[in-house]
C-alpha cells in the first residue's frame, strides 16, 4: 500500500482542537479536506503529519504554534478611528471586518478593542499564538 509523499494530492478527515480541548474545526460532517502537499495550502505541521500516512491510517498530532499559524504579531494590530467605519456598523469586540487594500485585495480583521473614539483591529489569523491538536484520518491518495 502506498504512503503519502511530497506533492501528492490527498483527502483527509480532521478534527482540530485547541489546547483546552475545544474543537475549532472538523471535516467529519462534510467532505474530507482535499489538498496537494508542497503548495502552501496547509499549515506546515499538518502537512508534515500527513507524510508517510497510508489510506485509512488515523493519528493524533500536536502542532506547536510555530508550525501552525505562528506567534501573534504586534505589528498586525491597528488603530482605526470610529469615524472611518461605515455608519451602519456598530463595532463589537470579536466582530470580523473586511478591508480592501489599494491593490484590491481583501484583508480580514477582528476587533480586539473598542474605545469611545476608536477601535483596535487585529490582522493576525484567529489561531495565531496557539498550539493545535489534530485528529487525522487519511481517506485517499490521488
Amino acid at each position: 500500500m502506498s504512503q503519502v509523499k511530497e506533492n501528492d494530492t490527498v483527502r483527509v478527515h480532521y478534527t482540530g482542537k485547541l489546547s483546552n480541548g475545544q474543537v475549532f474545526d472538523s471535516s467529519l460532517e462534510r467532505e474530507p479536506l482535499e489538498a496537494t502537499l508542497g503548495q502552501g495550502m496547509l499549515i506546515p505541521g499538518f502537512e508534515k503529519a500527513i507524510i508517510d500516512m497510508k489510506v485509512n491510517d488515523k493519528k493524533t498530532v500536536n502542532i506547536p504554534m510555530a508550525e501552525a499559524y505562528g506567534d501573534v504579531q504586534k505589528e498586525l494590530f491597528h488603530k482605526v478611528d470610529k469615524a472611518q467605519l461605515p455608519q451602519e456598523i456598530t463595532p463589537e469586540l470579536g466582530m470580523g471586518l473586511v478591508s480592501k487594500g489599494e491593490d484590491g485585495r481583501e484583508h480580514q480583521f477582528r476587533i480586539a478593542e473598542v474605545n469611545d473614539d476608536h477601535i483596535i483591529v487585529d490582522g493576525n489569523h484567529p489561531l495565531a499564538g496557539q498550539d493545535l491538536t489534530f485528529e487525522l484520518e487519511l481517506v485517499e491518495i490521488k
